[in-house]
């Protein structure tokens, strides 16, 4: 018995043990439990806060106010529908962009209460708002979580019935003036279609009228129907559309034109490239500068976006919490306006139109200096595009247009680099004469259209385009003979013609607010071959100069040996480089070139018509695949006045026809600066 007892008290210890063990099991998976719903609870909350964060950086300010409780905590909570006008109509005032939250935290107060909070940043039309730092509770009932809305979910400061003051006073942006003072990018009055939504009617009347708006400004529907369902629009708002030009049409029902201040280029399609064109400010550009304020404009290309932050200036105004009767409790910004300031060019607008013209809508660029301050008086490119369309609205087909142009109009061809052709022997020539390889009276036999050094050459021939057997420095000048400066730079050589180079820009950048590659001789820092030296010294092989660069190095012409770096800022000082060549090779050469001009043999005799006095090089840098096809020719000219060193110019065109060329659509912009520039 005893033993039986014995075990018994066994049996029951261990019965006692297992219902122990039991009851601990069961209490961790109630607080394993537990610990679960509350992790789930934070991570919805958490979820909650950043999509209803989310839809008020995108502007739905509905879908933000359907997030919060529909269980009044009290008597004074706002509905939904005053929370979406809250937001409409202060987010949408202050043009609330950019929200951004961090620290975003969550932790339970009670069984159906979890608070919250985090820091914010924002933009606005005033400028950036940051360290905001808000706090506010959460309702979590059945798998549910929603925000018990407080006004200091707006902005950290406001209770209650408190309001937003916003007042703002937009900054003038500067204008972008010719060296006259006249205006190359400047404030003016432009048309504004836009529809007051009320007067468009309802149902069938209105997607009627829509659709004829549509059609009688090359919109579509889609767009209207979108611009008009924006969270700020009111019935009786104006909606703006676009921008348009010319005469007043007659109006659909709904649409009407208000006279409003933009962007306005006088020249149009004449300096676009230079000029270049602003657009709206939008969220990726807040991104990469947060002092952006969050309407306006800012420059997309040219000179409105190299000179933007001194051309836009600083939005002022100030943004603020009162109470219900007005009286200001917290300044959230304010700033003074700073108009943007005006930047005066060195560019002639007269001048800048004329050489846009003169290239009559067909590929190239024109480059006018006054070669002693290298002032950049003209820098045209065509084909172009008109900045007014790209500023103030341009349809998807005018857009595409030109993308799709073969010829490229949004390119800079001035800061385009080129084989610079036949211009490019007086070059050649300054450097030979300066290191005594050139001797200006020597004459050299040449027979034939067609010459190569040897037989290593292959099939490989350097061509001229006048055969003329005996050839001296002036005569190559007047022809423009390949074969000629071919042999005087393999005579040269390699070490000495670069030699020579080395003093002008090339490997340089120019100190000026266009983006462009610096000038090159080759693409490897030697030629490994006479074929190539041979091709350098008349113009071609591997060389690279754009237009401006160009007109920096023959700027040497004009001024005894001295290459005055271009300036297209007026207030800039004039920068040179001196003794880039000599002043007996400026001598030698600048007569032969008159006679490139007066003799009838001359390949730019033709300006001699024009009755002015003038120093010329024509050039034609030929681009083929293969040695004895005909490949596209870019036709270059380069002439000054030689009397006065009043003016210069380079000009090229791209591809040119056969009757064409840069010297053919010379004269007029030649007579303009001889009249001008003495």
């Amino acid at each position: 018995m005893k033993r039986s007892d014995k075990h018994g008290k066994n049996r029951t210890g261990a019965y006692i043990a297992g219902a122990v063990i039991l009851i601990a099991a069961a209490g961790g998976g109630y607080f394993y439990y537990q610990h679960y719903q509350e992790t789930q609870a934070v991570e919805a909350g958490e979820k909650t806060v950043e999509q209803f964060v989310q839809a008020l950086n995108k502007g739905e300010y509905n879908k933000a106010a359907g997030m919060a409780s529909k269980k009044a905590a009290n008597k004074s909570a706002l509905s939904e529908k005053e929370i979406l006008e809250k937001y409409q109509n202060i987010y949408g005032a202050a043009d609330v962009k950019g929200l951004e939250i961090s620290n975003l935290k969550v932790e339970k107060k009670d069984e159906s209460t979890y608070n919250f909070s985090y820091k914010a940043k924002m933009n606005t039309s005033l400028g950036e708002l940051k360290d905001l730092s808000y706090k506010g509770t959460l309702d979590r009932n059945d798998g549910q979580t929603t925000i018990n809305w407080q006004p200091n979910l707006v902005f950290p400061e406001m209770a209650g019935n408190d309001k937003v003051s916003l007042t703002t006073q937009e900054a003038a942006r500067g204008n972008i003036l010719d060296r006259n003072g006249e205006s190359l990018a400047t404030t003016g009055k432009l048309k504004q279609l836009g529809v007051v939504p009320s007067k468009l009617g309802d149902g069938d009347e209105k997607t009627a009228n829509i659709k004829a708006i549509a059609s009688a400004f090359d919109l579509t529907e889609d767009v209207i129907n979108q611009t008009i369902s924006q969270s700020w629009v009111q019935p009786d708002y104006f909606v703006p559309l676009k921008i348009i030009d010319g005469a007043t049409p007659e109006l659909p029902a709904g649409a009407t034109i208000q006279e409003v201040d933009g962007r306005y280029y006088p020249l149009g399609e004449a300096a676009a490239q230079l000029i270049g064109y602003v657009g709206d400010i939008t969220a990726e550009d807040i991104d990469k500068n947060p002092e952006l304020s969050s309407n306006g404009k800012i420059g997309r290309s040219g000179l409105e976006m190299a000179f933007d932050k001194d051309l836009r200036g600083t939005t002022g105004g100030k943004l603020s919490i009162t109470d219900a009767d007005g009286v200001e409790k917290k300044v959230l910004i304010e700033h003074e306006v700073q108009n943007g300031k005006d930047i005066k060019l060195t560019i002639d607008a007269k001048a800048q139109k004329t050489a846009f013209d003169s290239l009559g809508g067909k590929a190239g660029s024109t480059v006018a200096t006054t070669p002693k301050t290298g002032d950049l008086l003209a820098l045209a490119s065509s084909p172009s595009y008109d900045p007014n369309k790209m500023t103030n609205g341009i349809s998807q087909e005018d857009y595409k247009a030109y993308e799709e142009n073969p010829e490229q109009p949004f390119i800079s061809r001035f800061a385009t680099g080129y084989a610079p052709g036949s211009t490019f022997k007086m070059i050649t020539a300054a450097i030979g004469l300066d290191n005594g390889t050139i001797d200006p009276n020597e004459v050299l036999t040449i027979n034939g259209l067609k010459w190569q050094k040897d037989s290593s050459w292959g099939s490989y021939q350097v061509t001229r385009v006048s055969d003329v057997s005996q050839v001296d420095l002036k005569t190559a000048l007047i022809y423009s003979d390949n074969i000629y400066m071919a042999q005087e730079t393999l005579k040269m050589g390699e070490k000495n013609f670069r030699a020579g180079l080395d003093k002008f820009i090339f490997g340089e950048d120019l100190d000026l607010p266009i983006s462009m590659n610096p000038a090159q001789i080759s693409n490897e820092e030697s030629f490994n071959s006479d074929i190539l030296l041979a091709d350098t010294g008349y113009g071609q092989g591997e060389l690279l100069i754009n237009p401006i660069q160009q007109a920096a190095m023959y700027s040497v012409f004009a001024n005894n040996g001295t290459l005055v770096y271009p300036k297209l800022i007026a207030d800039k000082e004039t920068k040179d480089k001196k003794n880039v060549i000599g002043e007996t090779a400026v001598q030698t050469i600048v007569p032969d070139l008159r006679e490139v001009v007066q003799d009838v043999n001359g390949t730019a005799h033709s300006l001699s018509a024009l009755g002015i006095p003038l120093a010329a090089k024509t050039g034609t840098a030929e681009i083929k695949e293969k040695q004895d096809e005909k490949g596209k020719e870019n036709s270059f000219l380069f002439a000054f006045n030689p009397d006065n060193q009043g003016y210069m110019m380079v000009s090229m065109l791209e591809n040119k026809e056969d009757d064409d060329s840069a010297t053919k659509r010379a004269p007029e912009l030649l007579q303009y600066l001889n009249q001008n520039y003495q």
